[in-house]
């Protein structure tokens, strides 16, 4: 049952980023079949998650493979909150492809079936595992809302004829929504890194090298918010340290769980 979940879900997602290129090319009915395959992508992935825990022996994406899937649909979920709206059409350019991708890696580790059971409580799992990847579908969204900044920005810089054809947010609301995303995104993290935290002090454990690069994110993160509130960092600066922050995101999401997990 979840592999014939998994192939509608990819073919949505894969419809999805192909009609957000013909929607950057002449808006209007693409950028509405992108949508619809967003959505209907990302409800059958709900269908095959829902598969996963009902038929698997404890949390069913404690696994790299298993958090990747888990990771695209909070990413895609986080995606849809904005994406739908007209003007926010574009950033599925930046986030559909890359659901895409990690989607298809997720099913070639083994993360789209069903797996046995972990030697972690479900509780830590839910807690721990949940926290941490909600906060890095968050800091994934603000990314790409600062890609689209700054590709805005750009744009009314060489005053391109373009400019009106292709709607976009106004460069002030696509920097509050950042903000807001990231101050959604950055407590989620904190208490993620503070449930692992306490499980390494009553079980034991190491320090490994995604614990490491996972607060060095938690510290741009942070940074982030605190040069807004206390220096007044706006525009491109801000938007060029999400996107920094989000380079050690993808580090920790793609280059080092391997081990993490197997620990």
């Amino acid at each position: 049952m979840a592999e014939l979940l998994f192939w509608p879900a990819l073919l949505a997602y894969g419809e999805a980023a192909v009609a957000y290129l013909g929607e950057a090319r002449r808006p209007g009915r693409a950028g509405r079949l992108a949508t619809w395959g967003v959505r209907i992508g990302w409800l059958v992935q709900t269908a095959l998650l829902a598969v996963q825990a009902a038929r698997a022996d404890g949390f069913p994406w404690s696994s790299w493979a298993g958090s990747l899937n888990l990771f695209v649909w909070l990413v895609v979920g986080a995606y849809l909150i904005w994406g739908c709206r007209p003007r926010y059409r574009l950033l599925g350019l930046a986030v559909l492809p890359l659901a895409v991708v990690l989607f298809a890696l997720a099913r070639v580790g083994g993360g789209t079936g069903i797996g046995g059971r972990s030697h972690y409580s479900n509780l830590f799992l839910v807690l721990h595992v949940g926290l941490v990847l909600a906060a890095f579908a968050g800091f994934t969204l603000a990314a790409g809302l600062s890609a689209l900044y700054l590709w805005q920005e750009r744009r009314l810089k060489r005053r391109e004829s373009t400019i009106l054809r292709l709607r976009a947010p106004a460069l002030a609301k696509l920097d509050d929504v950042v903000a807001r995303t990231i101050a959604v995104a950055l407590p989620a993290l904190t208490l993620g890194i503070a449930v692992g935290v306490a499980r390494l002090h009553n079980r034991g454990g190491g320090f490994d090298a995604l614990m490491a690069v996972t607060v060095l994110a938690w510290t741009v993160y942070a940074a982030y918010l605190a040069l807004r509130r206390l220096a007044g960092w706006r525009g491109r600066r801000a938007a060029y340290l999400v996107l920094a922050g989000f380079v050690l995101v993808a580090i920790v999401r793609l280059a080092l769980p391997v081990t993490h997990f197997g620990s």
